[in-house]
């Protein structure tokens, strides 16, 4: 549409095949959205678009994502005020004919799945190197590991005897995060496979946002070393969400590459010397962010080798 609509905290800038969501940088903002800055929504990643009467002589203008679509959201698992609702664009009620008609042009931009939840994310995660300090540590997660170093001050004895924690995103299999405006808030990272040991252990599992399952038996937060517990203070939505939200969108994108397993020529035919040394060198890129384990990249790269 190129074009552009200016309401309170935001501006929506239209474009062919998405629209670009800017933040205010101002006092009265939402922390969550300055934190945030902008965010490119493909019209692919929406569902809907509402127009309803707000408060104090207001409209909202909402888009409303696939489920799926949108790694912040998927973290956050419904637990983000209205307020902080970054698809929420809110205007003056004297704007409410110019809302409509963005709302209807909108609209027509959908795609035919737009009822489905995403196969996969379409909205962008939070740029990594982030970090934030939890109550009993301070988590860091720079694209391809989740580290954990605890403080004296807040971490239980558990958390020391098992000492600073560092996680691969590789081994891990999803998120869980507790607002730190609710009771006892926290950020979980779930072992790759848990949703399965979890089913092993017997009836009663319940669902983990992020894509993980855990037993009611599961241990505490502040127990746990691959758990970091909020506090007053400590560990804010506008910062550990988006945390959170980077993490995840890595874990799947991690899942979702297979490791290389071209069949070997049949008859003894050789490969292209100059193909099998491209495809060692993109088997290495993998290695290296550790999308591949070490034995995984020394029998495959064996067996590329046995091809020339």
């Amino acid at each position: 549409m190129g074009d552009a609509l200016a309401g309170i905290h935001a501006t929506w800038e239209f474009d062919t095949d998405s629209v670009l969501i800017r933040f205010e940088r101002g006092i009265r903002t939402p922390r969550l959205f300055q934190s945030l800055r902008e965010r490119r929504i493909p019209y692919a990643a929406l569902s809907s678009v509402t127009l309803t009467p707000g408060k104090r002589g207001t409209v909202v203008l909402r888009a409303v994502p696939r489920p799926g679509a949108d790694p912040l959201l998927e973290a956050a698992a419904g637990q983000l005020k209205e307020s902080l609702d970054p698809y929420r664009l809110v205007l003056p009620a004297e704007r409410g004919t110019l809302a409509e008609y963005y709302a209807d042009e909108l609209r027509t931009l959908l795609g035919s799945d737009a009822s489905l939840p995403a196969e996969r994310f379409l909205v962008t995660a939070p740029e990594t190197p982030m970090h934030f300090k939890a109550y009993d540590g301070r988590a860091g997660f720079d694209g391809t590991l989740v580290s954990f170093r605890w403080f004296w001050t807040g971490a239980s004895s558990a958390k020391w005897k098992a000492g600073d924690q560092t996680f691969p995103v590789a081994d891990l299999g999803g998120i869980e995060w507790r607002s730190p405006e609710a009771f006892e808030g926290y950020l979980r990272l779930l072992p790759r496979g848990a949703a399965a040991d979890s089913d092993a252990d017997g009836p009663g599992p319940e669902t983990v946002p992020g894509g993980g399952q855990t037993s009611a038996g599961q241990i505490q937060p502040d127990q746990d070393p691959s758990a970091v517990v909020f506090g007053l203070g400590y560990g804010p939505v506008h910062e550990s969400l988006p945390f959170a939200a980077a993490v995840l969108e890595s874990v799947r994108r991690t899942q979702s590459v297979p490791v290389a397993t071209a069949p070997v020529p049949v008859g003894g035919a050789r490969r292209d010397p100059a193909d099998i040394a491209e495809r060692i060198r993109h088997l290495g890129d993998l290695h290296q962010a550790g999308l591949v384990t070490d034995a995984e990249y020394s029998a495959k790269k064996a067996e590329l080798l046995a091809e020339l």
